[in-house]
């Protein structure tokens, strides 16, 4: 790691070219959408508007502005894909040969120094970490709780994780453990939103199976699923399997009576640094939490304080959107999932509580003085940050089939784009230019939707309820099996298929949900198709 470190020091940064929007033909125009920040955040009314939650775009020109309109309109054709549709990662897109190393490549538009930042950064991305104190000390630190070693082991293949199967274990899904405010301090905390929710007095913030030499881990989760039989109109039976959580084996003593566990799945690597990017007004133009337009969709954003800055900013990443960069997100996951600390998350006994966990709190931990105050000090997070700001979205596959363009234009009918906005214009002022000014086609609107008490998990996330989620971006969900070896769908992976995910959809996607369980069978496959070519 110290060669790692030393030659980081040695990059300066470098940038790509952008790719240049040109005007296509033919876009219809893209439904009227209403501005509601003012009743998302009361907590920001009357103050000045925060940079991170503008609704109106500085970046661009009239000109600019006006193509980016153009361009990202719903379209009405679905004889033919749009134009730039193949390249659903904008210019840095992914055209490399399809195997189990599609999530894995670098965003193609990054320059060839830039290629050698992304190298260090996967290096440090599939590190494993150890136990303190080792010989290898740039690499300890690990723990003392934790759930993996490495960033790699939970992010397969930077792709998506897997629910625990039998025996296996659940290295990529683990338990969130929380909490609403009860105390009139604690409700302020959340009102401010200081904090998104309370942690379990003993086991903190999730559920951690694994512990350094010498420490228990705290439990170990527990998935009992029932099997649920659908009927769809054309007598078609599908059986979905309803998951129940409980945790057994705990070494600490038992949960907060309050404490909800939510299963976490985690997600897909791939196109975090275009998402980054996009213009906080586009997303915002999307929410409308009051269904003031009456369609039954009330997509509403996470409004977080920026843990740096101080600032309120727009929440993007996460399944309920409760983190603002990818930097955070990075720090949050070394201190959560692997117990090493941070110059954002300076926990270097991780999740460790003081209530029961003492024995945690005095193991050594894997301070350098040399190397900072921290276990994994500004360069590893500068490179981490980068690699996973870059791993490129692979570009579509048989877009131009009529069994995807049919199902892509069911897709539209039924109303699934109401929450599956199909694209967007990255910001042209992005700190990298390999990322500014690009048509991204992420199908999402990356803001919460309630999805029916069958997905709740009763656990709130600062303005998230406890029976709302982000919509996921679907780019690349058609690699799934190909890259994880599974078809695991969901935030918990109940779903093993495409349509048992559709299924499962309710609240806000339940119309879209019922028209597709009303499809006939060529109809419903010709959806999947569609779905499974992004």
């Amino acid at each position: 790691m110290r060669r790692l470190l030393e030659l980081s020091r040695r990059l300066r940064r470098a940038d790509g070219s952008p790719f240049h929007l040109k005007r296509p033909a033919g876009l219809a125009r893209r439904r009227c959408t209403i501005l509601v920040l003012a009743l998302t955040s009361p907590a920001i009314a009357g103050e000045l508007q925060p940079a991170g939650l503008a609704t109106t775009r500085s970046d661009l020109n009239a000109k600019d502005q006006a193509r980016v309109t153009a361009v990202t309109r719903l379209t009405t054709d679905f004889s033919k894909p749009e134009p730039f549709e193949l390249m659903q990662g904008g210019a840095g897109t992914s055209e490399k040969d399809v195997s189990r190393d599609a999530f894995s490549q670098s965003s193609a538009n990054i320059s060839f120094e830039q290629q050698g930042t992304f190298k260090l950064g996967d290096a440090l991305f599939r590190k494993n970490w150890v136990s303190s104190p080792s010989s290898t000390q740039a690499s300890d630190g690990l723990g003392p709780l934790f759930n993996e070693r490495a960033c790699q082991n939970c992010h397969l293949k930077d792709g998506r994780g897997r629910p625990p199967q039998g025996d296996i274990g659940t290295t990529s899904m683990f338990l969130r453990l929380a909490r609403d405010a009860s105390s009139a301090d604690e409700k302020s905390a959340i009102a401010d939103r200081d904090l998104p929710n309370f942690p379990d007095p003993v086991y903190g913030t999730q559920l951690q199976e694994l512990a350094v030499p010498g420490l228990r881990g705290e439990g170990r989760m527990r998935v009992d699923y029932q099997e649920r039989q659908v009927t769809l109109a054309d007598g078609t039976a599908v059986s979905l399997r309803k998951p129940s959580y409980s945790v057994t084996d705990l070494a600490y003593g038992p949960l907060d009576p309050r404490t909800t566990l939510s299963p976490r799945l985690t997600p897909p690597m791939i196109g975090l640094g275009l998402i980054e990017q996009i213009a906080p007004a586009d997303i915002l133009a999307h929410a409308d939490p009051e269904d003031r337009d009456n369609d039954g969709i009330s997509g509403k954003p996470n409004i977080v304080r920026d843990r740096l800055s101080g600032e309120l900013t727009l929440g993007r990443f996460g399944w309920k959107a409760q983190t603002a960069t990818i930097r955070q997100q990075a720090a949050d996951a070394f201190a959560g999932d692997i117990g090493i600390s941070t110059p954002e998350q300076p926990k270097h006994w991780g999740d460790c509580t003081t209530a029961a966990q003492a024995k945690c709190l005095a193991m050594p931990n894997g301070v350098q003085a040399r190397l900072g105050p921290v276990e994994a000090p500004p360069p590893v997070m500068d490179l981490v940050t980068f690699y996973s700001q870059n791993l490129a979205v692979p570009a579509r596959r048989d877009l131009a089939a009529p069994g995807a363009l049919a199902g892509k234009k069911l897709f539209y009918e039924i109303g699934c784009v109401a929450c599956h906005t199909p694209k967007f214009v990255t910001r042209r002022d992005a700190p990298n230019k390999a990322q500014a000014f690009q048509l991204i086609w992420p199908y999402s609107d990356f803001l919460l939707h309630d999805m029916g008490p069958d997905l709740a998990d009763g656990q709130a996330v600062g303005d998230a309820t406890g029976s709302e989620w982000r919509t996921p971006p679907l780019w690349g969900i058609g690699l799934t099996e190909t890259v994880n070896g599974n078809s695991f769908f969901l935030h918990d992976g109940r779903a093993r298929s495409l349509t048992e995910a559709i299924l499962w959809h309710g609240g806000e996607a339940r119309k879209a949900r019922d028209r597709f369980a009303a499809a006939n069978a060529a109809e419903r496959d010709a959806l999947v198709k569609f779905l499974e070519s992004l």
